[in-house]
């Protein structure tokens, strides 16, 4: 059976960039929270949540490399853990500069402990689901298509950005010190787009695959959007899963 021919690159990769439309900045929760709509329970929910996709990101990204036959690839994928995990001291200890540090440091500047947020007893079970339903597709999927469902990464500097714009004023209550992973992740996000969009349109040239890259990227902005519905029902609608009713009484 022959494979059709596919859109050209730039056609390919404005119907990517068009995907924007289902990413979770629309979501009710995420508009509430860049108009300054969300209580202060809500805004540690969200971070204290959001940590476990932060953890989970070098995973998916060490699958990757596991699943990656080419070296050059894997010697530049492999900065996207340093820049989360963070790199090695000089002195061999573990660096503190990465993501994850970064978003801990986020969750004390809003009011929580490192510790409670560091052993995840406020992580929503339909977050946990999510998150780990990203993981095991990195793990299983071919490489390729694990790395195309990071490119939600087009999406993310304006999210960022807004945050940086918005939130000292909106949240004043927040400790400004907490931004560092916003403004981190400007660049960051800008360098891995280049990088994983350039191996997207290389690889995936005809109908029959650039469909799938289309599948895969939705299911990941659908990853997105499902944590954002449980927080939604625990944080805005206070309506906790079973799991969490006895932390709200």
């Amino acid at each position: 059976m022959t494979s059709s021919t596919g859109q050209n690159r730039d056609d390919f990769e404005a119907r990517l960039r068009g995907m924007e439309r289902y990413y979770h900045i629309h979501h009710p929760f995420h508009l509430k929270m860049n108009d300054g709509g969300l209580d202060r329970e809500a805004v540690r929910g969200w971070v204290a949540n959001r940590y476990y996709y932060q953890i989970q990101i070098p995973r998916k990204d060490a699958a990757i490399l596991a699943n990656c036959p080419d070296r050059e690839i894997r010697r530049q994928w492999i900065q996207r853990i340093l820049d989360h995990d963070g790199a090695p001291g000089d002195d061999g200890a573990p660096g503190d500069s990465g993501g994850i540090e970064a978003w801990l440091r986020l969750a004390e500047s809003v009011g929580l402990q490192r510790e409670e947020v560091a052993d995840l007893r406020h992580v929503l079970p339909g977050v946990r689901f999510a998150v780990d339903a990203y993981v095991r597709f990195a793990q299983t999927e071919p490489w390729q298509e694990a790395a195309a469902s990071s490119l939600t990464e087009l999406f993310a500097p304006k999210i960022h950005e807004k945050r940086l714009e918005n939130w000292p004023s909106l949240y004043p209550w927040i400790d400004e010190g907490g931004y560092d992973y916003f403004r981190r992740r400007l660049g960051e996000a800008r360098r891995d787009v280049e990088h994983g969009l350039a191996l997207t349109l290389d690889h995936f040239t005809t109908r029959e695959e650039q469909e799938r890259v289309v599948d895969i990227l939705r299911f990941k902005l659908d990853i997105l959007w499902t944590m954002l519905d449980a927080m939604w029902m625990a944080y805005v609608e206070k309506r906790p899963p079973y799991s969490h009713l006895a932390d709200s009484e």
